[in-house]
């Protein structure tokens, strides 16, 4: 019997879905108007024997189910927060999240952990699982606290992070970084496509509203999960109607590098600023001098940033000196190729020592009051065998080194696939935004 009524309501099903069919495809005025059809409403329990009709798994949910949650550990959280937060009502489970040495781990370090949570259908703690980045460059830690038949337990896994690249695309509106927020682009993303191509663009002077840029660029993933973006690997800047290009390009036994894609180098012998997010507060030149109250020559650039912002060598160099100096206050000379040396000035705290040799964009220091100053900032010189420069102009002009010919072969191959990456980048947004 119910056999019999399961074809009649699947015939029936079938039939108001052709005609719904029909409509669909224009020949609505054929049929009679719906507000004139009969309605008449059927109730009809089911019996036990009809419970089969039921899926499979509607049947197994009525003996309960599981909750699926994701979130972040923020700055202040602790056990009770994070687990209300995750919806989760488990008394035991805060007590283990407080009391556990393993577990305690989620609120210590770096917030921004990433979080996943089971729950039974009563919001009781099944299973929860955390992933943040350890000491290595490509590893990460996983924290695993289960219920097992004699309560939570947990342990900590060691895992390789992998790679994967994503495409993005933005349109000038007012400044680079507004237009990079706009698209969701990672920080430290936006920076490194500011470094790109700040030796043929003043991000500050040289923008016009409706440049558009493209790139490439690399995630690192745990899981599946992103931990945290990588290099970019290409992208294009349209200026005021020039297109420029950058490549990454590393072959073994060479140190890597941007390129454009005929081969020349993209990044310069020096980075733009010490700093990434900043302005400048003092430019080089006579000046009237905030303590001493008189005109004298500034011999360097003042960069306004607050304390703690980290300061790194514009160049691959090896540290002169690192300590107190005078007004400087903490200090940190840096020597580079052909007589050029760097100095970092009134530095809150110091991360290199005498002697250590150091690459291009590596951490020396971060922003601070020492010495002779009113206010947090980095004070920056650049000299040419003793001779003070404008440090702007000479980050600014400095040297590219070309491709070695012999790994031309290889650059072309790689040039010509992040060339075609690029070109999907720009498409798939102005697709979506059409």
């Amino acid at each position: 019997m119910a056999a019999r009524h399961h074809r009649r309501i699947v015939a029936g099903v079938g039939t108001v879905l052709l005609g719904t069919g029909v409509t669909a495809f224009g020949i609505a005025p054929l049929a009679p108007d719906v507000g004139d059809l009969p309605v008449r409403q059927v109730v009809e329990p089911l019996s036990a024997a009809t419970q089969g009709l039921l899926p499979g798994s509607l049947q197994a949910h009525q003996d309960g189910f599981v909750l699926y949650r994701n979130d972040t550990v923020r700055r202040d959280d602790n056990a009770q927060s994070l687990l209300q937060r995750l919806g989760v009502v488990d008394s035991q489970a805060q007590a283990f999240l407080r009391g556990d040495s393993l577990a305690r781990q989620l609120f210590t370090g770096r917030p921004g952990k990433l979080v996943a949570i089971e729950t039974s259908d009563r919001h009781e703690l099944q299973r929860l699982t955390a992933r943040w980045l350890s000491g290595g460059e490509r590893g990460f830690e996983r924290l695993v606290i289960e219920r097992t038949p004699d309560g939570l337990q947990s342990r900590i896994e060691k895992g390789e992070l992998t790679a994967s690249s994503r495409l993005a695309s933005g349109e000038i509106q007012s400044s680079l970084f507004a237009s990079t927020d706009a698209i969701g682009l990672p920080d430290p993303v936006a920076v490194q496509l500011a470094e790109m191509f700040s030796a043929h663009i003043d991000f500050r002077r040289d923008l016009r509203r409706g440049d558009r840029f493209s790139l490439v660029y690399e995630v690192l993933e745990a899981d599946g999960e992103a931990l945290r973006s990588g290099r970019i690997l290409s992208a294009e800047f349209i200026n005021a109607g020039r297109a420029y290009h950058s490549v990454w390009f590393e072959a073994p036994g060479y140190k890597g590098g941007y390129y454009d894609f005929e081969g020349q180098s993209s990044l310069r012998e020096y980075l733009s600023s010490p700093l990434e997010f900043t302005r400048v507060s003092s430019g080089y030149g006579m000046r009237f001098h905030p303590v001493h109250g008189d005109r004298r020559a500034h011999l360097g650039v003042d960069y306004a940033a607050p304390t703690g912002t980290p300061v790194r060598t514009v160049g691959d160099g090896v540290v002169s000196f690192s300590g107190r100096q005078g007004g400087y206050g903490n200090v940190v000379f840096v020597q580079h190729r052909r007589g050029h040396v760097t100095v970092y000035a009134h530095l809150s705290r110091i991360d290199v020592r005498q002697g250590q040799r150091l690459t291009q964009g590596q951490l020396v220091g971060a922003v601070g009051c020492t010495g002779t100053c009113t206010g947090p900032h980095l004070h920056f010189e650049f000299r040419d065998n003793g001779r003070h420069l404008d440090p702007l102009v000479a980050l600014r002009n400095s040297e590219s080194v070309p491709l070695a010919q012999n790994l031309r072969p290889q650059f072309e191959a790689v040039a010509q696939a992040q060339r075609q990456m690029l070109d999907a980048a720009a498409t798939v947004v102005r697709a979506s935004a059409e």
